[in-house]
């Protein structure tokens, strides 16, 4: 029997399935994210920009372009509760906090190695970023000083602090999930959560389950309190890369390099709907608010020019008659 929640949302996607692309960069995306309130999606891309767009019913418009890293913007994320700051994470070996008032750089933070993830504690005091070389650092957000560097044994994937910012959780190399205590960073636990790479993780808005996925093409639900596999997620064939869960905490997507986006239930597991693609997906984000789904493809423009790498932006979830 199908709950109510499934059947309620299967009728919103039926009206509103329709995905739309916007033109964002040179290159392709790697990052998308919302600011807190909803208005604006960033995108941080290949091109060594990030772009900032403004969401205007159905659709994105290009409010800014961010210039300033001298590598690829692999991550991006925005601060928790301030709607206009935000921060990339970048191969420069440099971090950059932008301000979407004056639209400038705030502040340029070098760090020892090339940035590949990046996030911001949820009292919005901290920034951590995580290096090729598997070293966090942890960065006074107001004072844009390091405040500690931990260099770790294993292949870091993902990190991201729990809600309540006292616990801070990496996915590793081995399959493995490791939680440290936070602000101490001593090790608490260490989850043995795939057989393989576990690559993301993703903490749900109420703060009852947190995600992982892995090279085994599984996503995994886990108890936040109990720190136990809830359920899995088995429809992709690929290594998940990328994980979001939406704004009431009852939807998942994940995305690979399967050509579609699952969207999941979160408390049956159900499969609600599923994004078609053309080619791999980078990068997913829910909105904040709304059943929207922003995500960005590997895409290639094969129509005219096969060499030019598009950079697109995609939407999902407006109208079927917009």
């Amino acid at each position: 029997m199908a709950s109510s929640y499934y059947q309620e949302m299967q009728e919103i996607f039926r009206n509103n399935n329709k995905s739309r692309e916007f033109p964002a960069h040179s290159a392709k995306v790697h990052s998308v994210a919302w600011s807190c309130d909803g208005k604006r999606l960033a995108s941080g891309s290949f091109d060594k920009t990030a772009s900032v767009f403004v969401l205007e019913k159905d659709r994105l418009v290009k409010e800014n372009n961010y210039r300033g890293h001298g590598d690829s913007v692999d991550q991006l994320c925005w601060h928790p509760t301030n709607p206009d700051l935000f921060v990339t994470a970048s191969g420069d070996k440099t971090i950059r906090i932008w301000d979407v008032r004056t639209t400038k750089c705030m502040a340029t933070v070098s760090t020892k190695g090339e940035n590949i993830n990046i996030c911001w504690s949820p009292d919005g005091q901290t920034i951590a970023v995580g290096n090729k070389d598997d070293v966090v650092t942890f960065i006074d957000a107001k004072t844009h000083r390091p405040r500690a560097e931990e260099q770790f044994k294993f292949e870091v994937n993902e990190i991201s602090w729990n809600n309540d910012n006292d616990m801070f959780f990496l996915t590793n190399g081995n399959g493995c999930i490791n939680i440290l205590s936070y602000p101490d960073l001593k090790l608490i636990q260490s989850i043995n959560a795939h057989p393989s790479n576990c690559i993301c993780i993703k903490f749900d808005p109420t703060g009852k389950y947190f995600a992982t996925g892995s090279a085994d093409a599984l996503v995994s639900l886990w108890d936040v309190e109990e720190l136990v596999c809830v359920r899995c997620f088995s429809r992709l064939d690929w290594p998940v890369r990328t994980l979001s869960f939406s704004h009431d905490g009852k939807m998942l997507a994940s995305a690979s390099e399967d050509h579609f986006i699952d969207i999941a239930e979160v408390e049956t597991g159900e499969k609600l709907w599923e994004i078609q693609c053309e080619s791999p997906t980078f990068t997913v984000a829910w909105h904040p608010k709304r059943p929207l789904l922003a995500y960005a493809c590997d895409d290639k423009e094969g129509k005219y020019d096969s060499n030019r790498e598009a950079g697109t932006v995609k939407l999902f979830g407006l109208p079927n008659d917009s």
